[in-house]
């Protein structure tokens, strides 16, 4: 069984913002005896940050952004070595994998990493991953770990991803309000907004709207994911191993179909360049059968794109269809856009809806 475990920043920090090295310990303990039972373990972790600000006192003013450069660039390094140290007292060996949101716009980039990841796994060997903090500023930023753990999982096909957090999932209500429960499960396209506080986390970027949305979408493509509360003893043995599911929430997983090819157009949509807008015929044709995108159904062409550029698909109305990668340039495509017998502009292999 192979997993990916999500250890958020309110999970690893203290309440000054520094990092929580006991609860690092127990949670490398936790992981430590999953792999003992045969379970390959992904970690993403954050921490960085946290790390770095209890190490070092910047000597002027720092915004926004010298700030998370100047700790993650310091935290990083004591956070790997302190994983180090701590999976070694169990035998076990770690290694660091720092990528960025532009490693995932390549598929070359893509398979290079899933390559690294899986000869790591094969070697016995437990991928730390984290955001490359330092060199990832504004458009380049993943929108927090929960979005490159979600990425991770399916790179790697997993069959599980636990997103740990300092609570217990999702709640029917404000935690702790008279009635208010944990969402025990959750299934496809269950609507949750009525539930999910829009805040953010104290120490990390995201909070349990990204959580949410990011957990839909990786159950869509076949992989079980759990919200749970990181600071609860022994949670990932209980998770993963235990006979009885502790409190948590479970977004149930739909049949996975989808091809890697497939999975990596889908992440690609932050990158897309332009639009390929379709009539309602060839709208219906997506829809209903397996089929590719013929310059006949297309209406407009939005933007500029290059050949093997990712666009985005719209109905005629705006509504998003999907992703694809084009077989031509924008200029090309509109030359041909409503011809009969022409090459088509997105192949179904490289073609992802919904």
């Amino acid at each position: 069984m192979r997993v990916t475990v999500k250890i958020g920043s309110n999970v690893l920090t203290r309440s000054d913002g520094t990092l929580d090295g006991e609860r690092l310990a127990q949670l490398v303990a936790q992981i430590a005896e999953l792999r003992a039972r045969g379970v390959e373990v992904i970690v993403v972790s954050s921490g960085a940050v946290a790390s770095g600000r209890s190490e070092i006192r910047p000597h002027k003013k720092l915004d926004a952004v010298q700030a998370r450069q100047l700790f993650s660039a310091v935290g990083q390094a004591k956070l790997i070595n302190r994983y180090y140290e701590l999976f070694g007292r169990h035998n076990l060996c770690c290694g660091q994998v720092l990528t960025t949101k532009e490693n995932f716009r390549s598929r070359r980039h893509y398979l290079t990493m899933q390559g690294c990841i899986a000869t790591m796994l094969g070697n016995g060997v437990i991928p730390i991953v984290n955001e490359n903090d330092a060199i990832s500023v504004t458009e380049l930023m993943f929108t927090d770990n929960d979005e490159l753990s979600g990425l991770i999982s399916e790179l790697m096909q997993a069959e599980a991803l636990v997103i740990l957090s300092n609570v217990d999932g999702i709640y029917s209500g404000v935690p702790g309000a008279p009635g208010a429960e944990v969402i025990r499960e959750v299934g496809a396209r269950q609507p949750l907004a009525q539930y999910i506080s829009p805040h953010k986390s104290e120490f990390g970027r995201g909070g349990m709207l990204t959580k949410t949305g990011i957990a839909q979408k990786v159950a869509a493509n076949g992989i079980a994911v759990y919200i749970a509360n990181g600071k609860r003893d022994g949670i990932l043995p209980d998770l993963i191993l235990g006979e009885k599911r502790p409190l948590c929430t479970l977004f149930v997983p739909r049949p996975r179909a989808t091809s890697s090819v497939k999975r990596w157009v889908a992440h690609s949509e932050a990158f897309a360049k332009g639009a390929i807008v379709v009539n309602e015929g060839a709208k219906r044709m997506l829809l209903q059968k397996t089929a590719s995108i013929l310059p006949v159904g297309v209406v407009r062409i939005e933007g500029e794109f290059e050949k093997n550029d990712v666009v985005k698909i719209l109905d005629e109305s705006g509504a998003p269809l999907g992703v694809g990668r084009v077989t031509s340039g924008s200029a090309k495509a509109r030359q041909a856009m409503g011809k009969k017998g022409e090459k088509e502009l997105v192949h179904y292999d490289y073609l992802h809806l919904g």
